[in-house]
C-alpha cells in the first residue's frame, strides 16, 4: 500500500518496509505479543540488524501510532517522525468500547474470516484506510489478524499530553473519520514542540494507493529534505 508513495522517494535514501507483527505477511498468533512495547521493539531489533543507528521513523494508522510510541520511548534512534491518520487517543469509557469492538472483530474473524471481520467496521473508515485494509487482506493471515486485535487491550497513550516529550520533527496528516479524527492531528501539532499539520490529509479525495502518494508525496519529501539538511546533535 505504501509503494506508490515510496516510488516518489530519492534513490539515495535507504527505505525500510516491514509489516507489522501479525499483519500483511507476519505470521503471529500469540496475543500476548500484540502490545505496543513490542512491536516498537521489533522495529529497534530490524534497525539494529540492518546497521542503521537513527532513521526517520513513519506510518499509517496503527504505523503512525507505533512511530510515536518509538520517538517517546527510545528517543536516541529517531531523526524524525511521519505520522500519517493519527489513531485516536482515548478516554478511559472509549477505551472500553474499543477492547469490546476489537474483540467482537476477532470473533468474526475466526469463525468467518478477515473479510467478514472488518465489514462492519469499513463503512466508518475513510476511503483510502478501507482501502489498504481490503488491499492487505488477501496477505493475511486469519489466526494472526485474530490475535492482533488484543492489541485493543493495550493502551498507547492515556493523554495527548504525553507527547510533548517528542523533540524531533514530527510531521501529521490528519485523518478523516472517527478512527483517526483530524482534530487529534491539530491537537498534537500544538502540543509536540517540533510538530506541524500537512496541508494534505487523509480526504474522501484519497481513494487509492495512487491517490495516497499523489497527495501526500510533496509534504513529506519537503520534511525529508529539511530533516536531512538541519544538524543533528
Amino acid at each position: 500500500m505504501f509503494l506508490p508513495l515510496i516510488e516518489t522517494i530519492p534513490d539515495e535514501y535507504a527505505v525500510i518496509l516491514p509489516d507489522v507483527r501479525g499483519y500483511g505477511r507476519s505470521r503471529c498468533r500469540d496475543t500476548a505479543r500484540h502490545t505496543w512495547a513490542q512491536y516498537v521493539s521489533d522495529a529497534v531489533a530490524l534497525l539494529d540488524a540492518l546497521g542503521f543507528s537513527r532513521a526517520i521513523i513513519g506510518g499509517a494508522g496503527l504505523g503512525s501510532t507505533i512511530a510515536l510510541r518509538f520517538a517517546v520511548d527510545l528517543p536516541t534512534y529517531v531523526l524524525a517522525v511521519i505520522a500519517i491518520g493519527i489513531e485516536d487517543i482515548e478516554d478511559d469509557k472509549a477505551k472500553e468500547a474499543e477492547i469490546r469492538m476489537m474483540e467482537a472483530f476477532a470473533l468474526r474473524v475466526q469463525r468467518d474470516g478477515i473479510l467478514a471481520g472488518w465489514e462492519p467496521l469499513l463503512p466508518h473508515l475513510s476511503p483510502i484506510i478501507g482501502a489498504m485494509v481490503c488491499e492487505a487482506i488477501p496477505r493475511s493471515d486469519a489466526e494472526s489478524i485474530a490475535a492482533a486485535a488484543a492489541i485493543g487491550r493495550d493502551r498507547s497513550f492515556k493523554d495527548p499530553e504525553e507527547l510533548a516529550v517528542i523533540s524531533v520533527p514530527v510531521i501529521l496528516f490528519a485523518g478523516d473519520d472517527a478512527r483517526h479524527p483530524q482534530s487529534l492531528a491539530e491537537e498534537l501539532a500544538s502540543i509536540i514542540p517540533r510538530g506541524r499539520l500537512a496541508a494534505a490529509s487523509l480526504s474522501s479525495n484519497v481513494k487509492t494507493s495512487r491517490d495516497f502518494g499523489r497527495f501526500i508525496a510533496p509534504a513529506l519529501l519537503d520534511f525529508i529534505a529539511e530533516v536531512r539538511a538541519a544538524p543533528t546533535g
